[in-house]
């Protein structure tokens, strides 16, 4: 018997999140169909599980496929030959098929296409959601936290399919910009998984899972650059610069402001995964106050200075260009 709780868990973070970005667009299609394609993406999601557990089988007649789990390249083999273009190819088929029936009998627009990929990736988030609940891999906490990743990774091939459907004049490069663009995810979403793995093996290799969320932080911003495009709205220009020197300076604050708030966001990860199994009345201990509202200032301090950065870099580009 399925669990409800586990159910509500899974599914309720990514629809809320679909609900945000259903409202934030203009002219965006009717909520049901919205709805029609998360369960799409959710079903997605069992398929790139049966194809994965398939890949596995047939791989491991030839080499012992699983062994790769124990070393950081077999890791990232796996990641790049297996994980992400299954699961990657599954969510762009399940926007795909749909939209193909769709678009017989409405004039989709750039948006819409857009929003049906960020809801089809949520429904895969569901799944992944209630699949990690009901093995008991994963916290609440983690997976909510972990909401939005695969619609940051969906987003590439989902602006270029938008951009095709609702093109006029549909060009054999916009074909070709689809493929780059979903090739672009699958790399993206590889590096991810290599990235939060790194966490369990050697000194040297954990320092790797220190550019997780700057990495994550990154692609959210590309996913709301991307989004304001479908919307008709200007990116936001941060590289404002017009000498070569220059240019270098600010793509460096730029790098600096991602590595300082995407590891602040980490460490406040960190801290709440550290204190979360402790009781009620251990958080009134001296030592316990003090370890969390030490560390939630250190965290916050770098966070404010990334949004500092940010801030100036867009006053800077406002100046030059208004």
């Amino acid at each position: 018997m399925v669990d409800l709780s586990l159910l509500l868990w899974a599914a309720v973070p990514p629809l809320l999140l679909l609900g945000y970005y259903y409202f934030r667009v203009p002219f965006a299609p009717p909520l049901l169909k919205l709805l029609m394609f998360f369960i799409i993406g959710a079903i997605s999601g069992f398929l790139a599980l049966r194809l994965e557990w398939d890949f596995e089988n047939v791989a491991n007649s030839f080499v012992d496929w699983h062994q790769n789990e124990r070393w950081l390249p077999g890791i990232a083999l796996r990641q790049l030959v297996e994980i992400g273009p299954i699961e990657e190819g599954c969510k762009l088929a399940a926007v795909v098929i749909p939209t193909y029936y769709l678009q017989r009998k409405y004039r989709l627009l750039h948006s819409t296409v857009f929003l049906f990929a960020i809801a089809v990736s949520l429904g895969f988030t569901a799944e992944e959601n209630w699949i990690y609940f009901f093995h008991g891999t994963a916290s609440v906490f983690e997976r909510t936290i972990g909401t939005p990743v695969h619609a940051m990774f969906s987003a590439p091939w989902g602006y270029a399919l938008g951009t095709y459907i609702s093109s006029k004049n549909r060009l054999n490069r916009d074909k070709k910009f689809i493929f780059r663009a979903w090739l672009n995810s699958v790399i993206c979403h590889a590096l991810v998984n290599i990235l939060s793995s790194a966490w369990g093996y050697s000194l040297s290799l954990r320092f790797l899972s220190y550019g997780l969320f700057p990495f994550l932080l990154w692609m959210f911003w590309r996913l709301e650059q991307l989004l304001r495009k479908v919307q008709g709205k200007p990116v936001i220009t941060l590289i404002s610069e017009r000498t070569i020197q220059r240019r270098y300076w600010q793509r460096s604050l730029v790098l600096f402001a991602l590595v300082l708030g995407g590891n602040a966001i980490f460490g406040l990860f960190l801290l709440v995964r550290t204190v979360s199994p402790l009781s009620l009345s251990k958080f009134f201990d001296t030592y316990i106050l003090w370890f969390i509202f030490s560390r939630f200032l250190l965290n916050l301090f770098f966070g404010v200075l990334a949004w500092g950065i940010y801030r100036y870099l867009r006053h800077s580009a406002r100046r030059r260009y208004f």
